[in-house]
């Protein structure tokens, strides 16, 4: 059933519509947007749909892609695969699902047969005869899949359950109904989880149709209690087939309990399919070794590797070994930027990888002979994640004036802009008047250059002024960069008629180790005075933004930043915050917390360690500068966000309410460290609107 997002009522309603989409009684497909006045609203951005997983058929003349659309009355979303040809430009595409279960992780069997998965089951589909069947059902659970290169084995991700003690399970008996845990251990729970289960992958032979689910092995031992792929990002691309099938790659933190909370030295492991056999490929190197491919002639492998145990945003190099000699070999030893999403081209002359370069994401490609480098993209936006057939490169990609669509490039050209095949939702951007992004580099106060965003309002006018708000970017260790999100989404702050200014302060990669690496022990240093310097900058030589109306934002890191410049405010330089999930007593947090290997590196260890850096890491907590807190702000936290837990936000909003301060609390008792849902989504961004409004458009 179509469903339509009432945007306020207004004289002028531009009504947009989606092209060659049957949608049927209870099953979500794309609804009937109401765009005002071009304005980018929040629900315009929940009537776009999102580009999920895609596969290049094995020609080269097709890709399918998942696409979701969201209904906001039933509160959530529904994924249907689409088919484009990789000829052309911005198609209208073939849709080959239409159920109420979404669809995911697309596979070509051949050039006619598509395998793709359904709740718990994998299924086959005929592209000719448009008909089903299903392959297998995972009865414990189905992540993802994959599918070996001869066509004869599935590799599939499912979860086991966790196995109390056997003293501690007694103490269970007959309570059938009781919902208390008993606990021994740490990294009882995970980001937005409990640990009741965890992954592992099963190897299963495939032949006539049928998965043997019966005779599937666990590849990882089904003894051990090890996470694969990792929680919480890793899904199919951390493990793969060896081009004759005779070998699985995967990665692996083979820790569990208080080891795992406090390490991230995971491995890459070769498993033998005929024998059983494992051997550690990436033994001594100590920090994250994850995403293994192997060279199509089946001679080498590469994955992405950092070298420090416990920091989790180390430099990801482009790591290489030899099979035959055993040598490893860096591939970005003399160059200042991690990789991502290695793939090697046809002919494994070169290895494609998305490098964080300079604020944007782009393909670089390394040449294995001579070590070379070279940029493939080069474009205002992010390359999100890509695939290669042949000579050509098929990239998901993003601005911040557009969402994820799929884009052609040439693997042997250099700094291509790409061409558009996708078409999701060019019919309804074209009816929205986007806000300019600017690129600005700007000096900061220890004359160094830093790379900022300035996104306009979208009615701008030149001889007006506006409001602003200073974006600060979470992580800690992440890019500002031409992301696309249905959480922070500069469009929308835009369309609200705001300046934005995102700076890619200290500690955000892309810009180089050093200016990264500042931010670790320092977070109340380099890069607190970047933020106020960039407001500082725009404030002095951007005349249409208004400086007596100007506020902040963030979440994570970014709201930490904006408890930190609550507490130091004596100018008044900003006249309203509003902070989204973020450390507010670094005491608490301390204990709070999972992954302690992150309180280790970043803020020295634990506070009854005394050494230089917690002292002065503890000393920068927001807690101790409420004294000086004298500015509205709003406090947004959620109850399943185990990296920072509520009480967090709690404590803060508690603080600012005893100052005397006017402050709000927004809370969500079912989210996470994001807020995904599409309604509590849609209060999130009238409430941010509505926050901002009251004290910067008076």
């Amino acid at each position: 059933m179509k469903k339509t997002f009432i945007v306020s009522a207004a004289a002028l309603m531009l009504i947009v519509g989606c092209k060659h989409t049957e949608v049927t009684e209870n099953i979500i497909g794309c609804p009937t947007v109401n765009v005002e006045d071009g304005r980018f609203t929040p629900e315009v951005m929940w009537g776009l749909g999102k580009m999920g997983e895609y596969a290049v058929s094995p020609d080269g003349s097709k890709i399918v892609y998942a696409n979701t659309y969201y209904d906001i009355a039933s509160n959530k979303g529904n994924a249907e695969l689409y088919c484009i040809s990789t000829d052309g430009e911005k198609q209208d595409p073939v849709r080959l699902t239409n159920t109420n279960a979404s669809e995911f992780n697309p596979v070509w069997q051949d050039n006619n047969t598509l395998l793709f998965a359904r709740g718990n089951n994998i299924v086959r589909m005929d592209l000719d005869k448009r008909s089903e069947s299903v392959v297998a059902t995972i009865e414990n659970g189905l992540e993802g899949f994959k599918l070996s290169p001869d066509g004869t084995q599935i590799l599939y991700i499912s979860d086991i359950a966790v196995r109390r003690p056997d003293d501690i399970q007694r103490l269970y008996a007959g309570l059938d109904q009781t919902t208390g845990r008993i606990n021994e251990d740490l990294m009882y729970r995970h980001w937005d989880s409990w640990v009741d289960e965890y992954p592992h992958i099963f190897l299963a032979p495939y032949q006539d149709g049928t998965l043997q689910v019966g005779n599937a092995k666990d590849v990882v031992g089904a003894d051990n209690a090890f996470e694969c792929p990792m929680r919480p990002w890793g899904g199919v691309e951390q493990f793969n087939f060896s081009p004759d099938g005779s070998r699985i790659a995967y990665t692996c933190r083979k820790k569990t309990g208080k080891d795992y909370s406090l390490s991230t030295n995971s491995d890459i492991y070769i498993y033998t399919i005929a024998t059983g056999e494992t051997v550690n490929l990436s033994e001594g190197i100590m920090g994250y070794d994850q995403n293994p491919v192997f060279s199509h002639d089946g001679k080498c492998i590469a994955w992405e590797s950092m070298e420090h145990d416990g920091y989790e945003s180390d430099k990801l190099r482009l790591m290489v070994v030899d099979f035959t000699t055993g040598e490893r070999t860096d591939y970005t030893e003399a160059f200042d930027y991690g990789v991502s999403g290695i793939t090697w081209t046809d002919d494994d002359s070169e290895l494609l990888a998305v490098v964080m370069y300079r604020g944007m994401n782009e393909v670089f490609a390394f040449n294995v002979a001579d070590k070379s480098i070279r940029q493939v993209t080069k474009a205002q936006h992010d390359i999100n994640g890509f695939a290669l057939n042949g000579g050509n490169l098929y990239a998901n990609e993003v601005s911040h004036q557009h969402p994820s669509e799929i884009f052609k490039y040439t693997v042997a050209d250099t700094n291509q802009t790409g061409r558009q095949l996708s078409n999701i939702n060019t019919e309804v951007l074209s009816q929205v008047r986007m806000g300019r992004s600017e690129e600005c580099w700007i000096p900061t106060h220890d004359g160094k250059q830093m790379l900022v965003w300035l996104i306009y309002p979208y009615d701008y006018d030149s001889t007006k002024t506006y409001p602003a708000l200073l974006f600060c970017e979470g992580g800690p260790q992440s890019m500002v960069s031409q992301f696309w999100s249905t959480r922070w989404n500069f469009e929308v702050m835009s369309g609200a008629g705001y300046f934005v200014i995102a700076p890619n302060r200290r500690g955000c990669p892309g810009f180089g180790t050093a200016w990264c690496e500042e931010i670790s022990g320092d977070y109340g240093g380099l890069c607190m005075k970047d933020y106020m310097t960039a407001t500082d900058y725009f404030a002095k030589n951007m005349p249409q933004i208004d400086a007596e109306r100007i506020g902040a934002c963030g979440a994570s890191f970014g709201a930490y930043s904006i408890y930190w410049l609550a507490g130091h405010n004596e100018n008044h330089r900003f006249k309203a915050f509003l902070a989204h999930n973020g450390m507010f007593n670094f005491q608490q947090q301390c204990l709070e917390t999972e992954e302690y290997w992150f309180t280790n590196w970043d803020l020295g260890g634990p506070y009854w360690e005394k050494n230089a850096k917690t002292a002065h890491s503890y000393a920068n907590s927001p807690h101790l500068f409420v004294d000086k807190w004298n500015t509205p702000i709003c406090v947004v936290h959620s109850e399943f966000d185990f990296r920072i837990v509520a009480s967090q936000g709690m404590a803060a909003y508690n603080a600012a309410k005893l100052r005397g301060l006017d402050a709000r609390y927004l809370y969500f008792p079912d989210e996470t460290h994001w807020v995904l849902k599409p309604q509590n989504s849609l209060l999130w961004h009238r409430n941010f609107i509505d926050w901002f409004d009251k004290y910067l458009k008076k």
